[in-house]
């Protein structure tokens, strides 16, 4: 498609990016090669590192429609969805409602629940908590999260009950949300979503304890398996599910779906990422890449989404 048919379909496009959420550089990052990829096809796109004044820049320059690639807090929460629906700028990525649970795993596992879908068990952690009764309920090991960040910051493996609530002291730091929830022993899996299709699903290898930041952005040893190794069916049923685990949440657009499937074949919903990294270590990309579908093409496709 000529460079003129892109920039006649999509006017003006911001490349929203940075922010100031602990994962700034990773969006940088993902921004980076987002915006790379739209100037290649002929989209008339520019990067914006998101700041407080972000409205003001969104009014002064005009743009026509946002690529969004905030990731975390700020962009991934509804916070900037809101701003986009107020100034009636058209965004990639899920509206507000989704953004704010997704970006929350205690309600976005409280609807799974609600949904009757698979997601392990949890307990809420305080100052109060009597941490060796949450270990007796829920057994060990454990995984300990704060509710609101991405990227798995702030999470660690709990493997003995004196280990709880040093777990619950570093993840508060990050969100005063903080849940513990069951250790599922198994293959992990992510299923990357496009405008209501379910890409080829990934399986992760990792060294780490679990797919922690380092094995996610920084390790070379973390292994990605697509073909996936499951049979036809078992694959479509955990795209089926994840399909299911986005609609839940009112997911639109594009995101990803994280699954566990346990050493007895039960699968398990773990999270859903609204606005999935795009560098090069990233997922969906090496999902779509799969499907047959290039960079270039799969942030065409995202932006399509806007139109």
């Amino acid at each position: 498609m000529a460079d003129s048919v892109f920039k006649d379909k999509f006017g003006k496009v911001a490349v929203l990016m940075g922010g100031w959420a602990a994962e700034r550089e990773v969006s940088l990052n993902s921004g980076d090669a987002v915006l790379t990829a739209l100037k290649a096809a002929g989209v008339d796109a520019y990067g914006v590192d998101v700041d407080r004044n972000i409205i003001n820049v969104l009014q002064t320059e005009k743009y026509d429609r946002v690529f969004n690639i905030l990731h975390g807090r700020g962009g991934e929460d509804g916070l900037i969805q809101g701003v986009l629906d107020v100034l009636q700028i058209p965004y990639t990525g899920c509206g507000v409602m989704a953004s704010a649970i997704s970006m929350d795993k205690l309600m976005t596992k409280r609807i799974w629940m609600g949904a009757g879908l698979p997601t392990p068990k949890f307990e809420m952690l305080t100052a109060d908590t009597n941490f060796y009764a949450v270990v007796d309920r829920l057994g060990l090991p454990l995984m300990v999260k704060p509710a609101s960040e991405g990227s798995s910051i702030g999470m660690a493996k709990v493997t003995k009950a004196d280990q709880l609530e040093a777990a619950w002291k570093t993840a508060v730091e990050y969100d005063d949300q903080v849940f513990a929830e069951q250790w599922v022993e198994g293959s992990e899996y992510t299923c990357a979503l496009l405008n209501g299709e379910a890409q080829p699903l990934i399986r992760l290898e990792v060294q780490n304890d679990f797919y922690d930041y380092e094995a996610k952005y920084q390790s070379n040893d973390t292994q990605y398996h697509c073909p996936c190794g499951l049979e036809s069916k078992e694959e479509i049923a955990l795209q089926d599910l994840s399909l299911k685990a986005f609609s839940a949440v009112n997911g639109k657009s594009w995101g990803r779906v994280d699954l566990m499937k346990d050493q007895a074949g039960k699968t398990w919903l773990i999270e859903v990422n609204t606005v999935p990294g795009m560098t090069d270590h990233s997922l969906v990309p090496m999902a779509a890449k799969a499907n047959g579908i290039s960079f270039e093409e799969l942030v065409i496709k995202i932006l399509e989404t806007t139109v």
